[in-house]
């Protein structure tokens, strides 16, 4: 047993950054999605700039940017609830259940690999998207901004999918560990500002709060200044809440053994 502080979740971090970089197939799911999502958007819709009332100053493929950018963020989380499900399946999990006096450190762990996922992805995806064209306004402290948002949302979605996974305990559970999170992200403004969205969707995306941290995003990108109290009381209220929901799913887990 690790009685050093946060040794069990540094530990975890360890073992889990090390299981990914040197699993080829493992980085390349992770920034599979939104490289392809960053390559058609701003490829096969950038006329959309053109549309009346698109008022983005840096252009279309630094607007589809500031998604998908986020999207590698909640890819990072979603693919380490995965693996806590593959710890399940392996039957490592049990073994790291026993073990650890601090369980919930076993959480921190996971989520410090999603963030260092996340930060990878974001990184290479930010490097391509530089090198296709994306030209960005950021100032230092526009860049510590759109980090912060990275690490909050890869937290976020991380505590959503261990929870899940800690309950299942199964890869088969994989299928409701993205999906809410995806209808969340897409039922948001993501190809056109939200002024331009009318019916049913500008209603939800209106009361979405994602559409709130992906609009602060494009316009740290672009430049602006945008009011961050928002964004980051809904990111913090939203960690507080699936951390409970994690715990609560660690606790019956262990429960189990």
């Amino acid at each position: 047993m690790d009685r050093r502080p946060f040794g069990i979740a540094l530990g975890m971090a360890r073992r889990g950054t090390k299981a990914w970089i040197t699993s080829p197939a493992f980085v390349a799911i992770t920034l599979f999605f939104p490289l392809i999502f960053l390559a058609a958007l701003a490829g096969g819709l950038g006329p959309l700039y053109q549309v009346p009332g698109f008022d983005y100053p840096s252009g279309y493929a630094t607007f589809v940017f500031g998604f998908v950018v986020l999207q590698a963020a909640a890819f990072g989380g979603i693919f380490t609830g995965y693996s806590v499900a593959r710890d399940f399946d392996l039957g490592v999990a049990s073994r790291l259940l026993l073990g650890a006096g601090r369980r919930w450190e076993l959480i921190l762990g996971y989520v410090l690999v999603a963030v260092i996922r996340s930060l990878v992805a974001a990184a290479i995806v930010t490097a391509v998207a530089l090198a296709a064209g994306v030209r960005a306004t950021v100032s230092p402290a526009g860049v510590a901004a759109i980090l912060a948002l990275i690490v909050c949302l890869a937290a976020v979605s991380t505590l959503w999918a261990c929870g899940v996974a800690l309950r299942a305990r199964s890869m088969r559970a994989g299928p409701l560990m993205h999906t809410p999170i995806l209808l969340v992200m897409f039922l948001s403004p993501v190809y056109v500002p939200a002024a331009l969205l009318n019916g049913w969707l500008a209603s939800i995306a209106g009361a979405n709060p994602f559409s709130n941290v992906v609009e602060s995003s494009r316009s740290v990108l672009g430049g602006g200044n945008p009011d961050l109290l928002i964004t980051f009381g809904w990111l913090f209220a939203a960690t507080v809440l699936l951390a409970v929901w994690a715990l609560l799913g660690l606790r019956r887990a262990a429960e189990s053994y």
